[in-house]
């Protein structure tokens, strides 16, 4: 793990990239960071993760380390004891976490739960959508930090780096570390409902679009060719073929809309 300061003091800040080791995005923002030292009012710690899953390319080296927090210090596997150093790492900051995906291009936010911060920090990101993960945190960052995940775009792609650069600098400007103003946003939220399985197969289909609405009876999937058709209405969240070993996404249900006008005020 590769930890850097920028500024002065005790930070309440931190950007954290590649908990994944096949999601190199966020690393280039925070690579670009380092590189220009720009003078922030308030300090900010610039995480690197799990620098080995990154140096061979891999989602992980053991196990998920985002399904390992908060960890401990004498796990068994590598992730398990990386979770624990960087919950201790993260203790009393604010923590933006970027990550890309097979599902969706646009950006999107993730957090636990709805809370005063990210009801007003949110609105301010470029995101597309907010996702409140409900009953499926266990295992996550949010179980070892106060933090915001960001998939910035599709996994590999410049598009995901060039998000990743403009989320954090438009995160790092909200929490007021970086001069200047965001722009605030509606923003849908959806809550996560359910896992959907796949059964193994050689090939998968996905035939929607993640966050629009599936109705009743309507086939989003298939497994080998065999169809799967929506038993009620759901809006897919992190739905793809491939992007998941033994689950296509998950179906949610739509919360509210935060407007930019009520959270200004």
């Amino acid at each position: 793990m590769r930890v850097v300061q920028l500024g002065t003091g005790t930070p309440e800040l931190a950007v954290v990239a590649a908990i994944h080791g096949d999601e190199p995005c966020g690393v280039r923002a925070v690579e670009r960071l380092i590189e220009e030292e720009p003078s922030v009012k308030r300090p900010v710690k610039l995480v690197v993760a799990n620098e080995e899953a990154l140096e061979r390319s891999v989602r992980y080296v053991d196990e998920d380390l985002n399904r390992a927090f908060p960890g401990h210090p004498e796990a068994e596997t590598h992730e398990g004891r990386l979770a624990h150093e960087l919950g201790a790492e993260l203790e009393g900051c604010l923590t933006f976490s970027m990550h890309s995906t097979q599902s969706h291009a646009d950006p999107f936010a993730i957090v636990d739960e709805l809370s005063e911060t990210t009801r007003d920090l949110c609105p301010q990101l470029p995101v597309t959508a907010l996702v409140e993960t409900g009953p499926f945190a266990g295992g996550r960052l949010f179980s070892g930090a106060d933090a915001v995940e960001v998939e910035c775009g599709l996994q590999g792609s410049d598009a995901a780096a060039e998000n990743a650069d403009r989320l954090t600098r438009a995160f790092l400007t909200a929490v007021g570390a970086l001069p200047g103003d965001t722009v605030r946003r509606d923003l849908p939220v959806y809550q996560l409902v359910d896992r959907i399985d796949k059964a193994a197969a050689d090939t998968y289909e996905v035939f929607v679009d993640n966050f629009e609405r599936v109705e009743e009876g309507a086939a989003f999937a298939a497994a080998d060719g065999e169809k799967q058709v929506a038993s009620e209405g759901f809006y897919p969240v992190l739905l793809s073929p491939y992007g998941y070993r033994n689950v296509f996404g998950y179906t949610a249900r739509k919360l509210e809309t935060l407007t930019a006008s009520t959270v200004a005020e």
